[in-house]
């Protein structure tokens, strides 16, 4: 594995000769590692553990464990300046003696995980056979941010603890960053701008500047930002305009692709995809879960459904429907985005009951309000995703995309 151990083990608090890690065989960034140790006669502990007789020690066994988890911790954010310790070990149990020439393969999974604090449960083998197991309690404690002397930062900017910020990145005088974010070479973060917790901006990623409206004449304006987003290289998101609230602001855990813009006055949920190219227009409504694939646009004012699907290169100029595949120039509904309802753990009971509705809606030549009264008609549909299918037309302002696309064209049948 190409991880630098000695650098990420820097972050626990011991150096050698306490080092147990030999290599790292495998690795799911975020999820898993197993490494392995050889132990040989000459560790240190064999001295007085025990003469004539030499073993490692539990606790040894249990350092050894948490210094795999670690790396895999520390690996997951890119080391920055945090650095991790042991706060409590729960159900530890030792089946076998360890003694000098036995290879031990140290394997931790990471259970949960918050702010300061990660669950982890480690096994170490021995010849395949479990010679101690352990749920080990690991305190991440942030370092103070760490600046490149490139950067040019504001003396009146806000950087978090743990944050670093990499060369040539400008952020401004009323930009305020929280913990452990990562601000990339040359990234620009400007304005009145508040970015959460566990953000990464890549390079060349534009943050926070003023608004492509013409009608803008420098009123203060703002973007929020929520936690554990990622704004890949070239993105571009502007902060808010005085005839629009003043405020852009963006949810958690959604990424942004390279090249996707974010108007101003745009409000975005959380757990959104938005792909290479992806554009939004002012004022635009993206609720949680939704994907707008790349090269697509949305207009002015429109609204995107919860986990509503915009496939590639769409023009959308109404409302997009929630739960449905919208596509094309100008884009039609494509009927009910099934696998991605699927994927995100909606039940068959649920699924059945929102395709009886998109029925209604596409298929039975009722107008929009007489099929919407039909829905509501019916016991059969009844659920809580489709009484919000609901709200969401009757709530539209600039009326939803009901057009079925011609049937000599080819169907969409994947979400991306």
């Amino acid at each position: 594995m190409s991880l630098d151990i000695p650098r990420l083990l820097d972050g626990l608090r011991c150096r050698y000769p306490a080092f147990l890690v030999d290599a790292v065989i495998e690795h799911d960034p975020g999820r898993r590692m197993v490494a392995v140790k050889n132990v040989t006669v000459n560790e240190e502990y064999f001295q007085g553990h025990f003469p004539g007789m030499p073993l490692m020690p539990g606790v040894m066994m249990i350092e050894s464990l948490l210094q795999v988890a670690t790396l895999l911790l520390r690996a997951d954010q890119d080391a920055g300046t945090s650095r991790a310790f042991l706060r409590g070990v729960n159900q530890a149990k030792f089946r076998r003696q360890v003694v000098p020439g036995d290879r031990i393969q140290l394997d931790v999974v990471l259970h949960s995980r918050r702010t300061g604090l990660a669950v982890v449960r480690g096994a170490a083998r021995v010849d395949a056979q479990i010679v101690a197991e352990a749920e080990l309690l690991v305190g991440i404690e942030t370092g103070a941010a760490e600046i490149d002397a490139t950067a040019v930062v504001h003396p009146d900017a806000v950087i978090g603890a743990g944050t670093v910020v990499e060369p040539h990145a400008v952020i401004g005088a009323q930009v305020r960053i929280g913990r452990d974010c990562r601000v990339g070479a040359s990234a620009v973060i400007d304005g009145d701008t508040v970015v959460g917790d566990a953000c990464n901006v890549y390079p060349f990623a534009s943050i926070g500047l003023i608004p492509q409206d013409l009608k803008f004449r420098g009123e203060p304006t703002r973007l929020a930002i929520g936690r554990r987003n990622v704004f890949r290289e070239f993105v571009t998101v502007h902060r808010g305009t005085r005839g629009g609230g003043g405020v852009t602001s963006i949810g958690n855990d959604n990424v942004f692709m390279a090249y996707a813009h974010v108007a101003h006055d745009c409000h975005i949920g959380d757990r959104t995809i938005f792909g290479n190219g992806a554009t939004l227009g002012g004022h635009v409504v993206v609720e949680d879960e939704a994907t707008i694939s790349a090269y697509s646009g949305v207009h002015q004012f429109c609204r995107v459904g919860r986990q509503a699907f915009i496939g590639g290169y769409s023009v959308v100029t109404k409302d997009a429907l929630p739960y449905g595949k919208t596509v094309g120039n100008r884009a039609r509904i494509y009927g009910l985005n099934t696998i991605g309802l699927a994927r995100r753990g909606s039940s068959p009971a649920t699924i059945a009951k929102l395709k009886r509705a998109y029925r209604y809606l596409l298929q039975s030549k009722l107008n929009t309000t007489r099929a919407v009264r039909r829905i509501t008609e019916d016991p059969g549909v009844a659920c809580p995703e489709v009484a919000y299918l609901v709200e969401f037309i009757r709530t539209s302002k600039r009326g939803v995309n009901l057009r079925r696309p011609p049937r000599r064209v080819e169907p969409v049948d994947v979400e991306e």
